[in-house]
């Protein structure tokens, strides 16, 4: 634990010493406030709750979010300095553990910092609070779920636009695949395959626990997901260490 904590601490602290982080969060939060008080019309809708925020949140993910993990292990790769971390006494698991946890960590202050949204909802009505923290803890599961996808795939090259674009793409078959419009184009016959697209979807899982359905079905999934991808993450840079 030792091992991660130092790994955290240097990835989480390199954030914010490039204007990088700073750029991404006005970004996102500009965003986040403008698809959900006008596009999501959250004050002409007269309902005291941030639907149009969890409605938006995934496809903000989409693009922003592949863009912290571009840099991840292609940049180490470019520099030649992943070689000098596998040289230090800590395993390529504690490596990959540390880094996702420092971008989820820094996914979750973005996520922090939307809160002034909470406080609008309060002051103009009586949300549900309970659900809106629910959809805080869908959003940050998700969160960690496109970071361990572009993690694992930033492994896989050198450059950070191609880690880019193929985290964007392997994130959006994930989303497309619990996407109620593409499911409802699967023929009734082959009703198997419409259960299995929503069972491996993002958002199908993800929009249950945003209504305030926290199911422990959805927590495994959010689990597995980023557990697995992780494994991936780490089997791959044991392949280019051996290479």
């Amino acid at each position: 634990m030792r091992n991660v904590s130092a790994i955290f601490k240097r990835e989480l602290s390199g954030y914010f010493y490039t204007p990088v982080a700073y750029v991404f969060l006005v970004i996102f939060l500009w965003l986040a406030g403008w698809f959900t008080l006008f596009l999501g019309q959250l004050y002409e809708r007269r309902l005291a709750d941030l639907e149009p925020f969890f409605t938006f949140v995934p496809w903000l993910y989409l693009f922003l979010l592949p863009a912290i993990t571009m840099r991840l292990w292609s940049e180490e790769r470019r520099n030649g300095t992943v070689e000098l971390l596998m040289t230090l006494p800590i395993s390529i698991g504690q490596a990959v553990t540390g880094k996702f946890l420092a971008a989820w960590a820094f996914a979750g202050c973005a996520l922090l910092l939307t809160l002034p949204l909470v406080i609008t909802v309060n002051y103009l009505g009586d949300p549900d609070n309970g659900v809106i923290l629910a959809g805080y803890l869908g959003a940050f599961l998700l969160a960690g779920g496109y970071l361990a996808i572009g993690a694992c795939i930033s492994a896989l090259t050198k450059n950070q636009v191609i880690a880019f674009v193929l985290a964007v793409v392997a994130c959006l078959l994930l989303m497309l695949a619990g996407f109620k419009p593409v499911m409802d184009l699967v023929p009734e016959s082959l009703s198997a395959v419409s259960e299995t697209l929503a069972a491996i979807g993002l958002l199908t899982h993800f929009e249950s626990i945003s209504k305030g359905v926290v199911d422990l079905r959805d927590l495994l999934y959010f689990v597995t997901l980023i557990a697995f991808f992780l494994f991936a993450n780490a089997v791959i840079l044991e392949q280019k260490k051996a290479d």
